[in-house]
């Protein structure tokens, strides 16, 4: 199970969800509304992400992932609401 990084928490009280680790296979966390409503399941569990880059390689290491991450999801990080807009919120 994907332990919830503050990094995450604070990002999604900034953007006034809630997150738990997700119930299906393969992800890392589920995305619900202000009323607990699910909106979607984001992050590959195979894959780190900033927090953890941070946590185990530094801010250096963690910059240049999350630079690299937003190049490759130009185009579905930017649609809000989408499971790629809170990838790129919570997670990078």
């Amino acid at each position: 199970m994907y332990k919830i990084l503050p990094y995450t928490v604070a990002q999604a009280r900034r953007l006034n969800v809630k997150v738990k680790p997700s119930i299906r296979e393969g992800k890392k966390i589920d995305v619900y509304d202000k009323e607990g409503n699910f909106l979607t399941s984001v992050g590959a569990k195979g894959y780190l992400d900033y927090p953890t880059y941070k946590k185990l390689f530094g801010k250096k290491v963690a910059d240049q992932r999350r630079r690299l991450y937003k190049q490759r999801h130009q185009a579905d990080r930017k649609v809000k609401g989408s499971a790629g807009y809170f990838a790129d919120q919570l997670l990078w």
